[in-house]
């Protein structure tokens, strides 16, 4: 049986690319069930919009390709750039400092993998 891959996509999160790829490492490859599980707890600030991501792909799969939730495995997640805020600050002088407001695009991409079958 072919396997389906299922994604959904979080634009414009206010979260470093960095920061949310650290999150995003430590669960790809889990269970979608796992991973929630573990990211509920993680103290990582990231984990909030990681875990939105992923229950917005889990929830495609079951809603539009009627795919079984505890069958679904977490085979990607990727962090793209998004747009670069930039601001600046006043400071002594007359002079003004620039500080960036980082933003990233989340994709997680689901599959299902009955119980039987591993890779």
């Amino acid at each position: 049986m072919a396997t389906m891959e299922v994604s959904a996509v979080q634009r414009f999160v206010r979260r470093t690319p960095r920061k949310a790829r650290l999150v995003a490492d430590s669960v790809t490859g889990m269970k979608v069930t796992d991973a929630l599980a573990y990211l509920e707890f993680s103290p990582k600030h990231a984990a909030r919009e990681v875990a939105k991501a992923i229950k917005s792909a889990a929830a495609n799969a079951e809603h539009n390709f009627n795919l079984n939730r505890e069958d679904l495995v977490l085979k990607q997640l990727l962090i793209d750039e998004g747009p670069t805020y930039r601001r600046r600050r006043p400071v002594s002088r007359s002079m003004a400092h620039e500080f960036f407001h980082r933003t990233c695009h989340i994709t997680a991409v689901v599959e299902d993998r009955p119980k039987g079958e591993t890779k």
